[in-house]
This record gives C-alpha cells, structure tokens and sequence, in this order.
C-alpha cells in the first residue's frame, strides 16, 4: 500500500496548493513594484492592467508547469518556481528600462491596451523561455 504522500490524489493537492500560493506571494511582489494597484484597476474595468495582470498569472503558472513537468519533489518544484519567477521579474524591469519614451506603468495604469498587450505577451512568450530552462 502507498504511504500517504506517494498517494497521486494527495501530491496533486500539494502540487496545486503549493502553485496558489506561490502565484498569490509573485502577485503580491508584482503589486508592490508596479506604480498602479492591479486588483483597483481591474475592478474599475483597465484592459490594459487586465492584460499585464492575466500574462502575469499565465507566465507564473506556466513556469510552475516545467517545474512540476521536470521535478519530482515539491522542494524542487517550490526552488525552480521561485527562480523562474525573478527571472520573470528581472524581464519587467528590462522591459521598463527598454522604452525610456514612455513609462511602461503609467501608460498600463491609463488603460494603453497596446502596452498591456505587449506585457502580457512578453510575459507569457518568456515563461515559455524559462520553463524550457528549468530541467
């Protein structure tokens, strides 16, 4: 008979809890560097921070996937998730840094749906990037 934490159905719940948290701890760092508040915006109806907020979560998520594709412990998992995501991090700062025209936040906060689209996209195409790194 399995042990409690061989069980599939039980390393799954871990797999997911552990990903939920570690998205809401990463939202809650997103939220501190950004200039706008992603959940005042979004409830006020900004496209443009619905855009930069969900390839937010997407690209997290996805980078979560590798970890949990590549690694079979959630200590692992929980490391590589982290590390992908100051990767991710490090990216939204080069971003900024890359249209010294414009400022990337200010533009997101007035609702510019380019700019949020390009966020998400750079967010989600770049999770691609760093999962593939992760194994």
């Amino acid at each position: 008979m399995k042990t409690f934490w061989e069980n599939e159905i039980v390393k799954i719940a871990a797999n997911f809890s552990v990903a939920v948290l570690c998205m809401v701890i990463f939202l809650a760092v997103f939220e501190l560097v950004t200039k706008y508040k992603n959940w005042e915006e979004i409830r006020k109806g900004n496209v443009a921070v619905a855009m930069a907020t969900g390839g937010k979560i997407l690209g997290i998520t996805n980078i979560f996937r590798y970890a949990l594709r590549h690694h079979d412990s959630l200590l692992a998992m929980i490391g590589w998730g982290v590390y992908g995501f100051l990767l991710l991090l490090i990216a939204y700062f080069i971003y900024e840094f890359l249209t010294p025209k414009f400022n990337i936040d200010e533009e997101i906060a007035k609702d510019n749906r380019a700019v949020g689209l390009i966020s998400m996209v750079i967010s989600v195409g770049l999770s691609f990037v760093i999962g593939e790194g992760i194994h």
